[in-house]
């Protein structure tokens, strides 16, 4: 049994997305990071950097006691290679999947997060920093739709690279981008979404938080950690 620590973000989602493809068996276990439940201790045990998601794996291949992992790409990489899916075994085929995998990690997400942060949560409206993320996620989004212009899925065969990506295009008009203007994107994106698991791990979503919210108290929870104070903040 997986026990998935979760939230309904975009890094959360990618986890969902590849239990309900796998037909891994698993539990979600709410964490609501806008009322500070990402500093419980017992979630930072498994979570250090107190970030969603994380997982409990109760039955690893080793045969060993329950593993814990965090950070969305390493959950994605260890349940491929835990179930021999959605992650090639040949070289090549695997070198793909991670190059995209980990430019989602590296240059989509944080992007398209601070894209998020500047035009809709930030307390004073940045001109230069909401052109300068909006501009970085358009930019991003063309390596992609390039990218799909000659295959079906970003790295062959659909795989976690694809599970990846998917979330963080999800709030395209959210983020100032239209998906006509990537066709190929716009054609990826429409066929990820018609999955059933996938439409199955939204719908999950629903039934934890269908109406977030951030309010002040969330907002200084969410963006105002220091080192000196990881749990409080100014905004």
């Amino acid at each position: 049994m997986i026990d998935l620590h979760y939230w309904t973000t975009p890094n959360g989602h990618k986890i969902t997305i590849l239990l309900e493809e796998t037909g891994l068996p698993y539990r979600t276990v709410p964490v609501n990071i806008g009322a500070g439940e990402q500093f419980r201790p017992e979630f930072l045990a498994i979570a250090p950097n107190n970030r969603i998601p994380a997982m409990v794996d109760h039955a690893p291949a080793d045969g060993g006691g329950p593993l814990s992992l965090f950070e969305s790409g390493a959950i994605l990489q260890y349940l491929a290679e835990k179930t021999g899916q959605f992650l090639p075994a040949d070289l090549r085929g695997r070198s793909e999947v991670m190059q995209w995998l980990f430019w989602q990690m590296g240059g989509l997400g944080p992007m398209a997060g601070q894209n998020h942060h500047f035009v809709q949560y930030a307390p004073e409206r940045i001109p230069y920093a909401i052109n300068r993320y909006v501009n970085e996620t358009n930019r991003l989004y063309g390596v992609l739709n390039k990218r799909l212009a000659d295959r079906e899925f970003v790295a062959g065969d659909y795989s976690i690279a694809d599970m990846a990506s998917y979330p963080w295009i999800v709030p395209h008009r959210r983020q100032q981008q239209n998906l006509d203007d990537f066709p190929h994107l716009k054609r990826w994106f429409e066929t990820i979404r018609a999955r059933p698991a996938v439409q199955r791990a939204y719908a999950l979503a629903e039934t934890i938080n269908a109406t977030p919210v951030v309010t002040e108290q969330s907002r200084a929870l969410l963006f105002g950690q220091t080192a000196a104070n990881p749990t409080e903040g100014n905004a």
